[in-house]
């Protein structure tokens, strides 16, 4: 979406939403934000994250690393407001979008029955256009599939004999990253905590190899989408109606 085109108010109106995406640490870097802020009116929010992040620390061993990135991410949560975070153990690095993927997240969302999905981008390239990771873009695209299949008692029919009734509660998926951005949500109020959230993932920063903080990305980021949409700060998604 060029910077010409008007972003509109992202919708507010539900009680509650589930964010699915593939490693921990990928919803600080924005939608934990606006996860602040939904929390504190009171929404019921659930993370699902489809690895533990394991490959993600080139000096650390995988199966150490995942128990170090899932403490974070619990830490991270709670952070702002989100006491639910779901691990699915597929492997870091090498998603793969298909039918496993598919059923594993429609499981979840038949399990959390969710008014809202949040995911990651799933486009080639993020805004400024560097290439975007396999991980994501299979998860992205698996979440979209799967607020569809959720809904369908003939697809995974597996999921009946574990308790898991269809369900057709999602009404809208959410896509926080994306160079497409067609909605914004005010985090003027709540930037702070999107920032203690993101520090929590201190280990994986720590081993980034670069300087990174958190702080000035956030706000850089929040402040661009902000300009555009008419406030100090704000988070941006690209909306699909299900």
């Amino acid at each position: 979406m060029a910077d010409g085109k008007v972003i509109e108010t992202l919708p507010e109106d539900w009680g509650s939403a589930l964010a699915i995406v593939a490693h921990p640490d990928d919803l600080e870097y924005g939608a934990s934000s606006a996860v602040a802020k939904w929390t504190a009116q009171g929404k019921k929010i659930g993370y699902v994250m489809v690895t533990r992040g394991e490959a993600g620390i080139d000096s650390i061993p995988p199966d150490e690393a995942g128990k170090l990135r899932e403490i974070e991410q619990i830490n991270s949560a709670r952070v702002v407001g989100v006491k639910s975070v779901q691990f699915l153990n597929h492997t870091d690095g090498v998603v793969e979008y298909g039918m496993d993927l598919r059923r594993d997240i429609s499981a979840a969302i038949r399990k959390h029955r969710p008014n809202i999905l949040i995911t990651g981008n799933f486009h080639i390239a993020w805004n400024e256009g560097n290439f975007n990771m396999a991980d994501h873009r299979a998860v992205g695209l698996a979440v979209l599939d799967a607020a569809r299949d959720a809904g369908n008692r003939w697809i995974f029919p597996e999921l009946l004999e574990e308790g898991l009734e269809p369900t057709n509660s999602v009404e809208m998926v959410f896509v926080s990253g994306s160079p497409n951005i067609t909605h914004a949500v005010d985090v003027g109020d709540f930037i702070d905590k999107g920032v203690l959230s993101l520090e929590e993932h201190k280990i994986y920063i720590e081993n980034l190899g670069v300087d990174f903080d958190p702080d000035f990305f956030l706000r850089m980021n929040a402040n661009a989408v902000g300009r555009r949409f008419g406030c100090d700060y704000a988070v941006g998604f690209e909306v699909f109606s299900i």
